[in-house]
């Protein structure tokens, strides 16, 4: 073996070795379309986040509008079996699997202004629901308030019939406690059902005027009682997370947690426009 043949295996090898890694990319689903104010306000922060803590090792690119898949309701079971490697959702829609975590929707339990702050607070009591995901994100929305077509609410007994849009069944028992008809629905299919009167209402927060354009089909908003808050949450698949160096988890964790308090954020805010230019609407109550 000659020395110019060791020399040139000896700076292969070397090559091999020195080579800088490939970026990984991970997939984030999300049904809302890329207008949502949460698109711009928390999910490309989280993703530029990512890619600066880890100096670009690892990113995140969105498929926005259900590119991925339509349906809100399938996003968490599309983590889980690895569809993409996040996704964001609402626990409301797979309720079965997330009973503690609902018990922040109920009224009075948490604050709309503070309400993602007490939620992490007490994460160490929610933590045995995500065993099957990991959690990155999870945040309370604002409010959810009564949008209805015809008929202007201004008490319980007026909702005694009514069948009313419900994002989870926390939100369902409240319906049915005013003595309307809870239907499960998600969040892409109100707009064309009020406008065709399959139901006469929903319950959803103000958010919903613009980003789901349901100024243009109600004509009434009820709001001023105590109601239900529902939480958001982003997850990744477990094995996706499992498998990345220690720093670049650091990096998901981190920056999940400030996308939480930036979803919260988004909500409260766009929601209180959302409310405030309804009542700005010709005809509107």
């Amino acid at each position: 073996m000659t020395a110019r043949f060791l020399l040139s295996a000896a700076v292969a090898t070397l090559i091999v070795w020195t080579a800088p890694s490939r970026a990984e990319e991970l997939k984030f689903a999300n049904f809302m379309a890329p207008t949502h104010p949460y698109v711009a306000g928390a999910f490309q922060p989280f993703a530029d986040d990512v890619a600066k803590a880890t100096e670009g090792a690892l990113t995140v690119r969105l498929y926005n509008g259900g590119e991925l898949g339509a349906g809100p309701a399938e996003q968490y079971s599309r983590v889980v079996d690895g569809v993409a490697e996040l996704a964001i959702s609402l626990p409301g829609y797979t309720a079965s699997n997330f009973p503690l975590t609902l018990l922040t929707e109920l009224p009075g339990m948490v604050d709309e202004a503070t309400g993602t702050e007490e939620i992490w607070s007490h994460m160490d009591l929610l933590a045995s629901e995500y065993r099957r995901v990991h959690l990155v994100s999870l945040w309370s929305s604002a409010e959810n308030v009564l949008f209805t077509r015809d008929k202007q609410v201004t008490s319980p007994d007026d909702l005694k019939g009514m069948k009313i849009r419900v994002p989870s069944r926390n939100t369902g028992l409240l319906v049915e406690a005013w003595r309307g008809s809870p239907v499960s629905m998600p969040v892409s299919e109100i707009y064309n059902a009020l406008q065709t009167g399959m139901i006469d209402g929903a319950m959803i927060d103000g958010t919903a005027v613009r980003a789901f354009k349901l100024g243009e089909v109600a004509n009434h908003i009820t709001k001023g009682m105590e109601t239900t808050i529902s939480p958001f949450f982003i997850v990744m698949n477990r094995d996706a997370y499992g498998d990345l160096p220690d720093a670049q988890k650091a990096a998901i964790d981190a920056a999940g947690r400030q996308a939480s308090l930036n979803g919260q954020k988004v909500q409260v805010t766009v929601a209180a426009d959302g409310i405030k230019a309804f009542a700005e609407m010709p005809g509107k109550t």
